[in-house]
């Protein structure tokens, strides 16, 4: 059997001014699951993608990428996107110049990397506009080339921090089901972060619960429903029972989990 995609051993973060972000933590991710980190604002559920991503070391613990440290991602099959909550696009740059920016910076010539740019940019329903400057498309727009961003060097574990939290309701629910069909799509694992319960449903095969800071892992939900997950899942009475389960979750941490 392959080696987990990341995996998170007794993991915390205490940060230079003393404040305790997020507790030990032990997760595991295997190829192919589609992990949220749900829980209240505050909780270390972006502490923890980021340790996830490489971005900040970890107290205590350790963790592992494909069995091997941080290196073992930078072989074939695998890579690391990362999504950030707000697009982060050069305001001056042209939408396939933003997109092609990790192969520019990677050194692949700017042909291929025109093409596979433009390729991300198909993917994600934005074909036609890779002329415009970011100024020029919608806030949901402006997150689909961010995620063609992030899937331009075809990675393998896709990091998503609240990505879409600052859309209107109609635009993320649109934009879930456009990012659940990538994902089976591309076969890809992702790690996304939310406070949303009825987004973490819709999109998730687990859901990891956490507690308000120093965050913990309270629960780790299955969310055994089948794919593609349509606008009929939403308003299912299997949907509504999730979504009780994990809000009596987050109310009361410190309550032994039951099976939902």
């Amino acid at each position: 059997m392959s080696a987990p995609v990341v995996t998170v051993s007794g993991a915390d973060k205490v940060y230079a001014n003393g404040t305790p972000a997020l507790a030990p933590v032990d997760l595991v991710v295997e190829s192919g699951e589609f992990v949220t980190l749900l829980g209240p604002s505050g909780c270390g559920k972006t502490t923890l993608l980021n340790l996830v991503a490489g971005l900040v070391t970890p107290t205590h613990g350790s963790l592992t990428w494909w069995g091997g440290g941080y290196g073992a991602t930078g072989g074939p099959g695998r890579r690391l996107g990362f999504v950030f909550q707000s697009p982060t696009l050069m305001p001056w740059a042209r939408v396939l110049d933003n997109v092609r920016l990790p192969l520019d910076l990677a050194g692949t010539d700017k042909a291929s990397a025109s093409a596979e740019a433009a390729a991300a940019l198909r993917l994600v329903g934005l074909a036609d506009f890779g002329r415009h400057l970011p100024r020029e498309l919608s806030g949901g727009m402006q997150m689909r080339a961010s995620i063609a961003r992030a899937l331009v060097t075809r990675p393998d574990l896709l990091l998503m921090d609240e990505p879409f939290g600052a859309l209107d309701e109609f635009t993320r629910q649109r934009l879930d089901a456009e990012l659940a069909a990538l994902w089976l799509l591309r076969k890809l694992t992702v790690v996304f972060v939310t406070h949303s319960i009825y987004e973490a449903v819709f999109l998730s095969t687990r859901i990891v619960v956490m507690s308000p800071r120093p965050g913990r892992i309270v629960a780790d939900v299955a969310i055994d429903e089948p794919f593609p997950r349509r606008d009929d899942f939403r308003v299912s009475t299997t949907f509504a029972r999730h979504c009780q389960h994990l809000s009596a979750l987050i109310a009361n941490p410190d309550v032994p989990a039951v099976a939902a």
